[in-house]
């Protein structure tokens, strides 16, 4: 796979996440020691179709993002993301929240939300099974990993606020998210001391961002009241409210290792 993109009249160049960055998260540390380093996903950052709309992102404290993760296997474990949790806004103890959209083939959503001041006990975790179209809001409190548990590669988008660097540390110490989705299924992560049952959730309904009939999130950049629960989310409370709960749940049975 190329590293690189073209995104309305620019080129870019992806910042590349090789398998050796994974080397706190994988579940299959037996496989990991025997692999060869590899590229193994591509994030596209600060993306915009001409210089105008880059301005005008910026001048909202925007960014737009596109990543890439091949089709493929960390042992008997799904490719996936490094994972990360949002740092809160000064002042609020709100956390930024991230806008997400699949562009091409599918994707795995793990959000996870922790206690407070406890890094190891989680409160909440919740899947979302998203296809090319559907819109995935990881609202505050909650830290979340990729996964492409298909055989295609998928293509995603994000906005996020650009003030804020995303936080690795919590969710890289304890070896992963607090589940391991494996081809056999899910399987608790050790590390943490407490979690609760996978819930299963449908992405929901943003058609109050007018984003019904699979339309293009980037042209939320031409509404500067749309997206501005990502850089205020202190201001929006009501929006994230029932955000994940709202989602229709799928009664699956969990399974584990």
């Amino acid at each position: 796979m190329t590293a690189t993109l073209k995104f309305g009249n620019k080129i870019s160049i992806a910042d590349v996440r090789k398998l050796s960055a994974m080397k706190d998260v994988v579940f299959d540390r037996d496989w990991f020691l025997k692999a060869e380093d590899r590229e193994l996903y591509y994030m596209f950052r600060d993306l915009a179709k001409n210089d105008s709309d880059l301005e005008l992102i910026k001048a909202r404290h925007l960014r737009y993002d596109i990543t890439r993760i091949p089709a493929g296997r960390l042992g008997s474990e799904y490719v996936k993301t490094l994972g990360h949790y949002h740092p809160e806004v000064t002042g609020t103890g709100v956390s930024y929240p991230e806008l997400y959209q699949i562009l091409e083939g599918s994707a795995t959503y793990l959000l996870q939300k922790r206690a407070k001041g406890r890094d190891d006990i989680i409160e909440d975790f919740a899947v979302l099974e998203a296809a090319a179209g559907d819109c995935v809001l990881v609202p505050p409190g909650y830290g979340h990993i990729t996964v492409n548990v298909s055989d295609e590669e998928l293509t995603m988008a994000n906005w996020v606020c650009r003030d804020f660097s995303s936080i690795y540390a919590p969710i890289g110490n304890l070896g992963g998210a607090a589940y391991y989705l494996l081809e056999a299924g899910f399987v608790k992560n050790s590390r943490y001391k407490d979690m609760p049952p996978v819930r299963y959730l449908k992405p929901g309904d943003f058609s109050e961002l007018g984003l019904g009939s699979g339309k293009d999130m980037y042209d939320l950049v031409l509404d500067e009241d749309k997206l501005g629960f990502l850089t205020a989310p202190q201001d929006f409370i009501s929006f994230f409210e029932g955000v994940l709960e709202s989602s229709t749940p799928e009664l699956k049975t969990q399974e584990t290792v």
